[in-house]
């Protein structure tokens, strides 16, 4: 399959989903919210992986009209290219031409943003940042609320802006509120923000669950031979190439399928062998059915800059498919999972392979108990309800202030 293939297909899987998800959910007194606004500022493409920007801000689309602002193409011309995914939520996306220096493309979007402010009569808003770096052309914006969710710490990621944390520091003044992805993350922000709020990844529990009812096998993985150790995720400088390498060679009898877009690394540089398969990128649709005919399921992340506050989405939806998991020692996965029924972590190949080994072999009995009432109070519908209403009061508490500044004012 092609790169456009499966990037085209990855496409039409986000917006079958949101469509999905709005169908089989009952909005309640949606004209209280819909003549308000939320502009989200994003360092993630909306049909990149389906993650938490697209789990929360497809909900928060019941309530508000949605603007997902991504970071600007590169491109032969200048435009701004709006696309609809549902009436209430849209995707923006700036066209800058190639060679553009990095002032003039931030001079353009604030150009942009503000006639488009006008254009769609956009007055009373929420600013919602995954990325500070945004701030360089939305600093002037008057939004009801700013919030920063702040999923990853992108500063220790590779290519990283130098001035990103400067951003993060300028946003941090500016926001009401500041949601964190995980308890790592909010652990490192609560000393710098009056008001943080940990909200760590959550699930999509009748999507996923789906997995342990026996799905058809997908076709690209069906001729593979048992056992199949699967991880879906994004591959780049966050996971242990060496751990996977080492550990294919080890048990060349073991089949290890990986899904996901390759980022930020060379395609070259990924271990290679004939019982390593990198099937590339899916549709989130597709997901369960790849889950129900494995049999475990890796997290072989690196411990480093990159991975020290990463709380892993894959987590929870690999458990509710039915897969145990094996992971290194990701603080998150440990505080929340490790220990627990069908989890195993691991730190060295040698460990790893063993934790494999006894949960292939221990798979039939064992106890699921535990884990499934932690996942049953843990679902993205939960998670988004929080947070919606920790808005709705901040708008009610800024709305209070700008009255009584209003009434104070000599006539």
């Amino acid at each position: 399959m092609s790169n456009h293939q499966t990037i085209a297909g990855a496409q039409k899987g986000s917006q079958e989903s949101v469509q999905l998800l709005l169908a089989n959910t009952k909005t309640s007194t949606p004209s209280v919210y819909l003549t308000q606004d939320l502009l989200c500022f994003s360092h993630l493409r909306w049909n990149f992986v389906y993650q938490r920007p697209q789990h929360l801000l497809t909900r928060a689309s019941r309530h508000y009209r949605v603007w997902f602002w991504e970071e600007p193409v590169f491109d032969n011309h200048a435009w701004l290219e709006v696309r609809a995914v549902t009436s209430q939520l849209h995707v923006i996306v700036p066209h800058v031409p190639h060679g553009t220096d990095s002032e003039t493309a931030n001079e353009l979007q604030r150009r942009w943003l503000n006639g488009f402010l006008v254009q769609h009569k956009i007055a009373d808003f929420v600013s919602w940042y995954y990325t500070p770096m945004a701030l360089a052309f939305t600093d002037h914006l008057k939004p009801q609320v700013t919030l920063y969710d702040c999923m990853d710490e992108l500063s220790a990621f590779q290519g990283a802006s130098p001035q990103l944390r400067q951003r993060e520091k300028q946003l941090m003044q500016r926001a009401e509120m500041v949601f964190t992805g995980g308890y790592s993350l909010y652990e490192a922000k609560q000393k710098l923000h009056p008001s943080v709020h940990a909200f760590p990844s959550s699930i999509d529990h009748s999507h996923f669950a789906q997995a342990r009812k026996g799905l058809t096998d997908p076709a690209d993985q069906e001729s593979l031979p048992y056992p199949r150790i699967g991880y879906s995720g994004v591959i780049d400088e966050r996971l242990n190439l060496t751990l996977l390498r080492e550990l294919a060679q080890t048990r060349p009898d073991w089949q290890f399928i990986l899904l996901g877009p390759v980022v930020k690394i060379d395609p070259a540089t990924l271990p290679q062998g004939p019982n390593l398969h990198y099937l590339g990128m899916k549709a989130y649709e597709d997901l369960p059915a790849y889950f129900s005919n494995w049999q475990v399921a890796l997290l072989p992340f690196a411990l480093n800059d990159a991975t020290r506050f990463i709380s892993p989405t894959k987590t929870p939806e690999y458990l509710t498919g039915g897969l145990p998991v094996v992971s290194t020692p990701i603080r998150d996965v440990v505080t929340t999972y490790g220990g627990s029924g069908p989890v195993w972590i691991a730190d060295t190949v040698s460990a790893f392979e063993q934790a494999i080994a006894e949960a292939l072999q221990n798979q039939p009995t064992l106890d699921w108990s535990q884990i499934d009432a932690q996942l049953g109070q843990n679902s993205w519908e939960q998670t988004w309800k929080a947070m919606h209403e920790l808005i709705e009061e901040q708008v009610q508490v800024q709305g209070a202030s700008v009255a009584a500044d209003t009434k104070a004012l000599p006539l």
